[in-house]
């Protein structure tokens, strides 16, 4: 069984449990627009709006939960595979460099997404993650084959 260094561990553990948290927020932007929209999923829900109507294609609300599938698609998988290839035994350095990349990237993304839309912005904070990821799976997959 391979062991992860504590420092390593600690440092994953931190930018976790931001990214978690930023994951977490997404739920409170969406309520967010729900409300400013007067936009339900449910008609039961629409009793909480003076207005409220059910719909499903509202453009800002979409917009928070396009950025919202982004992170789940994203990150989850990046928790799993950074997980293992901190098994591999990086330096402490580059395991520190990329995790905090990678979360400050996510955030970068979602603020491009969501608060302050715009391009280039959102797909080189893409990308960067998505590089990361890329890369610790590879070098996950050398090490173990």
């Amino acid at each position: 069984m391979v062991q992860i260094s504590p420092e390593l561990f600690q440092v994953f553990g931190f930018w976790s449990s931001v990214l978690v948290l930023k994951l977490l927020a997404m739920l409170p932007l969406t309520v967010r627009q729900r409300f400013r929209k007067n936009v339900f999923m449910n008609e039961e829900d629409t009793k909480l709006g003076s207005k409220g109507k059910v719909a499903f294609n509202d453009p800002d609300v979409e917009r928070v939960r396009r950025a919202h599938q982004n992170d789940l698609e994203n990150i989850l998988p990046w928790f799993i595979i950074t997980y293992l290839w901190l098994g591999t035994g990086p330096s402490l350095w580059l395991a520190k460099i990329l995790i905090q990349t990678f979360v400050l990237a996510r955030i970068g993304h979602t603020i491009s997404y969501v608060i302050l839309p715009q391009q280039p912005t959102r797909a080189i904070a893409f990308f960067i993650g998505f590089s990361i990821t890329g890369y610790q799976t590879l070098s996950t997959l050398l090490y173990y084959s």
